[in-house]
C-alpha cells in the first residue's frame, strides 16, 4: 500500500477550499507507487491527483513545479500542478508537502505496440525540444558522477564476475564521456517507463511521475526509454519498437553526430545505472516502507546483451 499518510475527508476538503477546483465528492487512496503518498480526489467539478511527498529532498520541489507547469504551458500532456488563488501551487498538508494535479486519462501499458511507441516517440522528442530552453537547474543525480562512488558500495554483495564487470563498465564510461564532445542538454523526466505513462487505447493520454526530473544530456532520457520500451524479456532490443520510437522522436529532434557516437555507450550507462541503483535498494539502503524492491537482475540482463549484441543502427531521419 503506499498510502502512508493516511487523510480524512475533513482534511482534504478544507485543503480544496483553497483551489478554484469545486466541492470534495470522494477521496481514494492509491495502492501504488513507492515513495509518496498518492490519492484520487473526485470534486464536483473534476478528477484530481493528491500527492504528499514522503521522501525525498523537499527543498528541490520548486523545480518539478517549475518544470511541470513549463511542459504544461508548451502543450506536453503532462499533469500541470493546480495553483491556489493567490497562485501557489506548493502547499503543506498533514505535515508533509503537498501538490493537487488533473487525473489524466489511460492506463499504462503493459505490452506497448508500434504505434504507442511512435507516440511515446513524438511526445519525447518534443519535450527533449522545448526543454533546451528551460531555465531550471537541477543536476542529473544518477548520472556518471554517481555511478563513480556509489558503484564501490555493492561490489561485495556480487560474484567476483559481476564486481570485474561493474568496474570495468565504470572505468569504460569514465574514459568514453570523460574525452566525448558536449551532448545536447535539457530539461529530463529521469524515469519515463511503461508506467509513468498513461495511454487510452495509441493515444497518450499523460506522462506522470516526475520527481527523478533533472536538466542533462537529453541522451541520458533517450536511453532509460528504449532500455524498457523497446527490450525484449531477454535483455535484446526489438527492432520494430525500437525504430517506431526512435523514428517519431527525431522528426521532432534529430540527434546530432555526438550523440550517434555516444548512443550504444548511453544504453550500456544506464542500463548499469538501474542495475546499480536496484542493487543499492536491495543490499544497502532498502525502502522506509513495506514495499518489495525491483529486481536488479533485470537491468543486468540488459546491460549484458548491449555488450554482446550492441546497439541497433539508428534510424535515419528523411530530409
Amino acid at each position: 500500500m503506499a498510502v502512508f499518510t493516511p487523510l480524512t475527508e475533513t482534511q482534504v476538503a478544507d485543503f480544496l477550499a483553497q483551489f478554484d477546483a469545486g466541492s470534495l465528492v470522494s477521496l481514494e487512496g492509491v495502492p501504488a507507487g513507492t515513495e509518496n503518498s498518492t490519492f484520487f480526489v473526485t470534486t464536483d467539478r473534476r478528477e484530481l491527483v493528491l500527492t504528499l511527498f514522503e521522501q525525498g529532498e523537499h527543498e528541490e520541489l520548486p523545480f518539478f513545479v517549475d518544470l511541470l507547469d513549463y511542459l504544461d504551458e508548451h502543450r506536453l500532456p503532462v499533469p500541470g500542478p493546480l495553483h491556489d488563488r493567490d497562485g501557489v501551487a506548493l502547499h503543506s498538508l498533514a505535515g508533509k508537502p503537498a501538490l493537487l494535479f488533473p487525473r489524466l486519462p489511460g492506463r499504462h501499458p503493459r505490452h506497448p505496440n508500434l504505434a504507442q511507441c511512435r507516440a511515446l516517440g513524438d511526445a519525447l522528442g518534443h519535450m527533449h525540444k522545448v526543454s533546451q530552453r528551460f531555465p531550471g537547474h537541477r543536476p542529473n543525480p544518477r548520472d556518471l558522477h554517481w555511478l563513480l562512488p556509489m558503484h564501490h558500495k555493492v561490489l561485495v554483495y556480487l560474484s567476483p564476475e559481476d564486481q570485474t564487470l561493474m568496474k570495468d563498465e565504470v572505468e569504460t564510461y569514465q574514459g568514453f564521456f570523460g574525452d566525448a564532445p558536449a551532448l545536447p542538454q535539457g530539461a529530463l523526466h529521469g524515469d519515463l517507463f511503461r508506467d509513468n505513462t498513461l495511454f487510452e487505447g495509441d493515444r497518450l493520454g499523460g506522462l506522470i511521475d516526475f520527481y527523478n526530473g533533472c536538466t542533462g544530456d537529453l541522451l541520458f532520457d533517450l536511453a532509460i526509454v528504449i532500455n524498457d520500451w523497446a527490450t525484449e524479456p531477454d535483455g535484446r532490443l526489438n527492432v520494430e519498437r525500437h525504430d517506431a520510437l526512435l523514428g517519431a522522436y527525431q522528426v521532432r529532434r534529430p540527434l546530432t553526430a555526438a550523440e550517434r557516437d555516444a548512443w550504444p555507450m548511453m544504453l550500456r550507462m544506464t542500463a548499469l545505472r538501474y542495475w546499480l541503483s536496484r542493487l543499492l535498494v536491495v543490499f544497502v539502503d532498502p525502502p522506509a516502507h513495506d514495499l518489495t524492491p525491483h529486481d536488479p537482475e533485470q537491468f543486468r540482463s540488459i546491460l549484458l546483451a548491449r555488450l554482446e549484441h550492441g546497439a541497433l543502427p539508428l534510424p535515419e531521419v528523411n530530409a
